[in-house]
């Protein structure tokens, strides 16, 4: 980068260490804050047992971080642009791991809501600050290159929470149980910390006040949309979650006006929505819509099959994602070089594959029953890591390549609330209320992947037709 492109508020001297060392700790703040989406699941079962937690309790230990981190994240993307998005990464890191200690030594399932709903603001002011400073800070190879590393870290967090934390649960280090998976982010955070000096601080040239009125409304508007997604599937659609749905509409509706208003009267909107009116853009955020609740909706389904259903321990269930990891590793290595060379068709053959490995492993739960053998499930699980991985590595390259620098935060909150929402519908999906009958069960969720799948080749295809190859 040079010097005459730097950030607002970035030294010569600071931009002359290339920004790989504080690529690095961006990686690691991606990495947890995933991580600990996905973790919970392999601990669902000792949780209960540890803590005497019903059903509903797990589902909202599972869902309040969520919930948070989803509500409160296109405001966290608005601050770090306003305050510098070093800042604010130190701030959420040190938010997210005292939260984690919380978490880590709850003596109820009350307490420990409560502490998942506090990590989950902390990691919304944090995960944004990720995107954006890559974004930011690097140019093009350099830049596709560096969010193919976090495509490829944020997917490993995802398998990694199962492996890791099945292995720590099952482990039992020190005696701690299900309680190391949150333990664990408090050496990590704190290294974090001390190295966040190595990330070049950024923020956008105009620091206006926070607009508050559209803070409330569109945080307001979040959480009614997210809490009947993540509730209202395994109540049965109850009156509430219409009722909060529509609401949460009118709240939407009427943040995108005060937006336009805003922004007409010369201020500068939390989020400004010409950018949403890029058809490229929406696209894009529809897409990362469909492919991460695919992706969450998995984890969380194949979790309950082999452990609820199969009776696995969480190492053994865990294991099990190892093979996926396999295929997501090699294929995000391979990614970048095969979009550089023939463009968002290389994303939409991923996609495909991804589809075809996703009815192949519907057909083989559903013809097994319950008589599943796991470990013959292997190799289809090698195709759907490749699959996820052709995928997810260059997507979100590709989806926050449309916008400019100066609109990198505000668009990093957005995809990133679109990430959550994908994942609250997949949390809806496979609540562990409905793990009764497994096999069925999985495979009813699967569908619903199958059809996201084909639905991401064909929005995959409209988009190769609106982008020339990347060169």
């Amino acid at each position: 980068m040079s010097a005459n492109s730097l950030p607002s508020g970035l030294s010569a001297r600071t931009a002359d260490r290339a920004p790989w060392l504080g690529l690095a700790v961006l990686l690691l703040a991606g990495f947890v804050t995933i991580f600990d989406l996905f973790v919970v699941n392999v601990a669902i079962p000792s949780m209960q047992v540890g803590l005497g937690a019903s059903f509903a309790q797990i589902g909202f230990i599972v869902a309040g971080y969520e919930l948070a981190f989803g509500v409160l994240l296109i405001t966290g993307g608005r601050l770090g642009d306003l305050f510098g998005r070093r800042r604010l990464f130190v701030f959420g890191m040190a938010g997210f791991t005292l939260a984690s200690t919380l978490c880590g030594l709850a003596p109820s399932a009350g307490f420990l809501i409560g502490a998942r709903v506090l990590q989950g603001l902390a990691a919304a002011l944090l995960f944004p600050q990720v995107y954006a400073s890559i974004r930011v800070n690097f140019d093009g190879h350099d830049g596709r290159r560096a969010f193919g590393l976090l495509g490829m870290t944020l997917g490993l967090a995802a398998i990694a929470g199962q492996v890791l934390g099945g292995w720590l649960v099952h482990a039992d280090l020190f005696g701690l149980g299900w309680r190391s998976i949150f333990l664990i982010n408090v050496p990590i955070g704190l290294f974090a910390i001390a190295a966040a000096r190595c990330i070049p601080e950024s923020r956008t040239a105009q620091r206006p006040a926070l607009d508050g009125t559209g803070v409330a409304l569109v945080s307001a508007g979040l959480a009614l949309l997210l809490v009947p997604l993540i509730e209202g599937p395994g109540q049965g659609w109850p009156a509430w979650s219409l009722w909060s749905l529509g609401v949460a509409v009118v709240l939407l509706a009427l943040f995108h006006r005060q937006q336009e208003q805003r922004r007409a009267g010369g201020g500068l909107p939390l989020v400004d929505m010409r950018l949403l009116a890029q058809r490229r853009f929406a696209l894009g955020a529809l897409l990362v819509l469909l492919v991460y609740s695919t992706s969450s909706s998995f984890f969380l389904c194949f979790a309950l099959l082999v452990q609820t259903g199969l009776g696995l321990d969480p190492f053994e269930a865990g294991s099990l994602f190892a093979p996926c990891s396999v295929g997501f590793v090699l294929a995000s290595l391979a990614a970048p070089r095969l979009v550089a060379r023939s463009g968002t068709r290389a994303i939409v053959a991923g996609a495909l594959v991804y589809a075809v490995s996703i009815a192949l492993l519907i057909a083989q739960v559903r013809m097994a029953g319950g008589e599943l053998v796991p470990t013959r499930l292997i190799p289809v699980l090698i195709v759907v890591g490749a699959g996820q991985g052709f995928i997810m590595t260059p997507l979100l390259n590709l989806v926050l390549g449309f916008v400019d620098e100066a609109q990198a935060g505000m668009a990093s909150g957005v995809i990133s609330t679109v990430q959550q929402v994908g994942a609250a519908l997949a949390v809806g999906d496979g609540t562990p209320a409905q793990a009764g009958r497994y096999a069925s069960a999985f495979v009813a969720g699967m569908l619903y992947n199958l059809g996201a799948a084909l639905l991401v080749c064909l929005l995959l295809l409209m988009l190769a037709r609106t982008q020339r190859p990347a060169g």
